[in-house]
């Protein structure tokens, strides 16, 4: 009866170790799927940084063209009222603004030309 008694210890002896492998196994799977895990958080948390300081430069690069352009419209601006008042200037002292139109009959065009008067006008001599 010893023998089976050996026998019985064998036996669960044998039931716990497969079990503790199985443990163990499911531990090694746990740790893993856990790195696997960090790794992967690890990866995202650094896609979504690198996604932030590009459109965080992206912001930037737009900031400065916008303000570029606001100056150029301010320049624009400024210009175009520079060209006002010297047209302005220039209206009183024309004598094409301040001389009678033709006729309709003097006025003769041609295709895709422009009236005589305006290209040797007194105007264009100032």
């Amino acid at each position: 009866m010893p023998h089976s008694s050996d026998s019985s210890d064998s036996c669960s002896f044998s039931q716990t170790s497969s079990s503790s492998k199985q443990e163990s196994s499911d531990d090694m799977r746990k740790v893993q799927r856990r790195e696997k895990n960090r790794i992967a958080a690890q990866k995202s948390r650094q896609r979504q940084t690198q996604k932030a300081d590009t459109l965080h430069l992206e912001s930037e690069d737009l900031e400065r063209q916008n303000a570029a352009l606001r100056r150029e419209i301010k320049q624009l601006r400024e210009e175009l009222a520079n060209f006002s008042t010297m047209l302005n200037s220039h209206e009183t002292h024309c004598s094409v603004f301040h001389a009678q139109p033709p006729a309709p009959s003097e006025v003769l065009y041609t295709p895709l030309s422009f009236p005589q008067t305006h290209i040797s006008s007194p105007c264009f001599q100032h």
